[in-house]
C-alpha cells in the first residue's frame, strides 16, 4: 500500500468573518490578497511537501482550484514541475488537472511530459471534472462537462503514444499539427489515478480504462456502494477489481494531546469548512451533474468535498448578515459528527490509528492520502502532525495493509487478475465493520 500526503495549502490570513459573510470560500475579493504572505507561504508549502518526502511518505499529492482561499494551488503543475526537480523520490500525484476547463489539452500534454521526464518518471497524472465553481471561473459551459473531460482526455493519450504529426479533429478541440518534442519518461505514459466524490459515471468511466478511482473523503457506506459498482463494471470488461483499483484521501490532523488535536483540528471548519467551498450557485451549476449523482449526493449525511452534501442541494447556506460565533457554534455538532462518520480522523496517534485502520478494513484501497488541516493553524503545528503521523501511525497502517493484503497500482497493475467467462466475481469492499462502528 501507498500512503501519501496532500494539503490545500488554504489561504491562512484571509478573515474567516470576510469568507463567511460571503456564504464560501469562492468569489471571495481578491483585495484581501497580500503579496508578501502569500510569497511566504507559497514558498512554505512547497518545503512542507518536501518535508513529507523526508518523513517518509511515498507520495506528494497536489490538485488546484481557481479563485478561491481554499486552496492556494490555482497552477498545480507550477509547484509539480518545481517538486520534481526538488524531491528525489516520493511520487507526485496529481488530483488533478481539471481537464474540462483548460481549453489546451495539447498544451497539458507537454507539461505533464516535461514533469515526468524532470523527476524521471515519479508523475502520477489524474484528471478531474473541476468544481463547478471552476466552469464559472473559466467561462466554461458546464453541460458539456463530461464530454469535454473525456476528449481531453483521449486526445492527451494520443498525443503521448500516436508518433506524429498528425492532424485532429474532434468535437471541442481541433488541431492541425500535433507532433510534441517532450513525450512522457514513462511508457507507455504515467499512470492515471482519478479523485471523484461520488459520480457514478465516473466510476464507471475508470473501471472501463482500469484507473484506479480516488474517493475523496465520502462517507463510507455510499462509498462502498462506488466501490462494488467499479467491480461490477470491471467484471464486464473481464477484470477482478481489487484494492490497486481504489484510493482514499482522508481529512487528518494529529497532536500529543486529544485536547490539543480537537482545538486545533477545528482548522477543518475555518470559513465553514468544506461545506461553505462556494455557494451552492456555484456548487451545482445546471447540466453539471447527472441526476443519479445528484440523488447520491443528497444521501450524504455530511459534506465531504468541495461543499457537496445534502445541505447544499436543499439551498441550505449562510445568511448575508451573520454573527460569526454563532455560525462557528453552529458547526461543532457537525464537526463531531463528521468524527463519528470517520469523515474527519482527529486525535492523538494511537486514535488515529485506530480509525485509520478501520477505514483501509471497510474500504480495502491500496492507497490512502492523509490531508492536512485547513485554516490558521501554525506551521509548527502542521508539522507535528505530519511527524505523527509518520512515525507512530504510517508504520502501523503498513502493517495492517501487509495483512491484509493491500497491494497499491504501482506494485499491482489494475486489471492484472483476468476473470474467465462465467466467473463471478468477489467483493471488494468489507461493510462488516460498519455495524460495530455504529455506522448502519
Amino acid at each position: 500500500m501507498k500512503i501519501g500526503y496532500f494539503t490545500e495549502r488554504p489561504v491562512r490570513y484571509v478573515p474567516e468573518e470576510v469568507i463567511l459573510r460571503n456564504g464560501g470560500h469562492f468569489g471571495v475579493s481578491n483585495s484581501y490578497f497580500d503579496r508578501e504572505k502569500a510569497a511566504d507561504d507559497y514558498n512554505y508549502f512547497i518545503d512542507e511537501n518536501l518535508y513529507a518526502e523526508e518523513l517518509g511518505f511515498d507520495i506528494i499529492a497536489l490538485n488546484e482550484h481557481h479563485g478561491n482561499p481554499f486552496c492556494m494551488g490555482s497552477v498545480m503543475n507550477v509547484e509539480a514541475a518545481i517538486l520534481a526537480r526538488l524531491s528525489k523520490k516520493a511520487r507526485i500525484l496529481l488530483i488533478g488537472n481539471p481537464l474540462p476547463v483548460l481549453k489546451h489539452p495539447l498544451r497539458m500534454a507537454e507539461e505533464l511530459a516535461e514533469i515526468d521526464l524532470i523527476s524521471r518518471g515519479r508523475l502520477i497524472t489524474g484528471w478531474v471534472r473541476g468544481a463547478g465553481s471552476e466552469q464559472f471561473f473559466n467561462n466554461a459551459n458546464p453541460a458539456y462537462n463530461r464530454e469535454l473531460f473525456e476528449e481531453a482526455h483521449d486526445f492527451i493519450v494520443q498525443a503521448w503514444t500516436r508518433p506524429g504529426p498528425w492532424r485532429y479533429e474532434g468535437k471541442h478541440f481541433h488541431y492541425r499539427h500535433v507532433n510534441p518534442w517532450a513525450l512522457p519518461y514513462q511508457k507507455p505514459h504515467p499512470p492515471m489515478w482519478i479523485p471523484g466524490v461520488i459520480s457514478p459515471e465516473t466510476v464507471k468511466w475508470c473501471a472501463e480504462h482500469n484507473y484506479p478511482y480516488f474517493g475523496l473523503g465520502t462517507s463510507l457506506g455510499p462509498t462502498c456502494d462506488l466501490w462494488e459498482y467499479y467491480a461490477d463494471e470491471a467484471a464486464k470488461h473481464g477484470y477482478q477489481a481489487g484494492p490497486e483499483n481504489f484510493g482514499y484521501v482522508i481529512p487528518t490532523f494529529v497532536a500529543e494531546t486529544e485536547a490539543r488535536a480537537q482545538e486545533l483540528g477545528k482548522g477543518f471548519l475555518f470559513g465553514g469548512g468544506q461545506n461553505s467551498f462556494a455557494r451552492v450557485e456555484h456548487t451545482l451549476p445546471p447540466g453539471y451533474n447527472s441526476q443519479d449523482a445528484i440523488r447520491r449526493m443528497s444521501k450524504q449525511p455530511q459534506g465531504s468535498w468541495l461543499g457537496v452534501s445534502g445541505d447544499k442541494l436543499r439551498g441550505h447556506s449562510e445568511e448575508q448578515k451573520i454573527d460569526p460565533e454563532a455560525v462557528r457554534a453552529r458547526l461543532e455538532p457537525g464537526y463531531k459528527k463528521a468524527q463519528h462518520q470517520l469523515q474527519l480522523i482527529i486525535g492523538t496517534p494511537k486514535q488515529v490509528t485506530s480509525k485509520l485502520k478501520s477505514i483501509l478494513s471497510v474500504l480495502r484501497p491500496g492507497a490512502v492520502v492523509v490531508f492536512n488541516v485547513q485554516g490558521p493553524v501554525t506551521n509548527e503545528d502542521r508539522q507535528t502532525s505530519m511527524r505523527l503521523i509518520a512515525q507512530e501511525v504510517i508504520p502501523a497502517l503498513r502493517e495492517h495493509a501487509k495483512a491484509n493484503d493491500l497491494p497499491d497500482a504501482l506494485e499491482k497493475p489494475p486489471g492484472s487478475v483476468k476473470l474467465t467467462s462465467g466467473t463471478a466475481r468477489i467483493p471488494v469492499s468489507d461493510r462488516g465493520p460498519l455495524k460495530e462502528l455504529g455506522l448502519i
